[in-house]
């Protein structure tokens, strides 16, 4: 089985004048086709600064990703969003919803950004709206959802180009239990039902326990967590 996703030997510093802030150093994560992994880690420990990493949205001070076996590092910018959108799927705590636009063009977007047809991008984007619940909303715009309506077509957003993986950043740190507990669920169903690989960021453990592997970010490193300690 090969792998969606393999970052290796991240490091990410940020300097401001004379003083330098080290995030993390030789970070290594490979996430095989279908595999669900989670990331835990404090707050301020830099979960966010390596989703970023991973999904090609920020550059690493030293270390290599690759995403579909294309190393995201020797690729133009252009080149680079052109794979991004491909090949990957984020999905954020704010939905990031385009308020002009209904919850069906939202959803079509990233296939018409890949050159699609327009009646292959309506198609697909119904299929994955109906698919979390959201037939009766084809065509509301973001500011007529509720909140769990709008994640939901976020999450829908981000699998509709059938991507090698998707990155969640807290995708339902911003719902009530009940609403980000069903939210959840439909984003692992439509995962595995498209053997998409995700690797979200999270400090809920009852949400990563639900997950193929757990990983912690602490001080700088990743590591593995056993079962218990989850």
């Amino acid at each position: 089985m090969s792998d969606a996703l393999r970052a290796e030997g991240l490091a990410k510093t940020y300097a401001e004048g004379d003083l330098k802030t080290h995030v993390f150093h030789d970070v290594s994560l490979s996430v095989v086709e279908g595999e669900t992994v989670a990331i835990l880690g404090a707050s301020g420990a830099g979960k966010s600064t390596l989703l970023h990493l991973l999904g090609g949205l920020d550059t690493p001070t030293a270390g290599e990703v690759w995403v579909a076996g294309q190393r995201m590092n020797a690729l133009t910018d252009a080149a680079r969003g052109k794979l991004r959108n491909r090949a990957l799927g984020f999905v954020y705590q704010f939905h990031h919803l385009l308020p002009e636009f209904t919850a069906l063009e939202n959803v079509m977007l990233p296939v018409l950004l890949d050159g699609k047809p327009v009646a292959e991008a309506a198609s697909r984007a119904q299929v994955l709206l109906e698919n979390v619940g959201l037939s009766h909303r084809l065509q509301h715009k973001p500011g007529e959802l509720s909140g769990g309506e709008r994640q939901r077509a976020a999450v829908a957003r981000a699998l509709v180009n059938k991507p090698a993986c998707v990155l969640g950043d807290e995708p339902t740190g911003n719902l009530d239990e009940r609403t980000a507990a069903h939210v959840f669920e439909q984003m692992l169903e439509l995962n595995r039902a498209q053997k998409t690989s995700l690797v979200l960021v999270t400090h809920d453990r009852s949400l990563a326990r639900k997950l193929d592997r757990v990983l912690e970010l602490h001080e700088g490193r990743l590591r593995q967590l056993a079962p218990s300690e989850v």
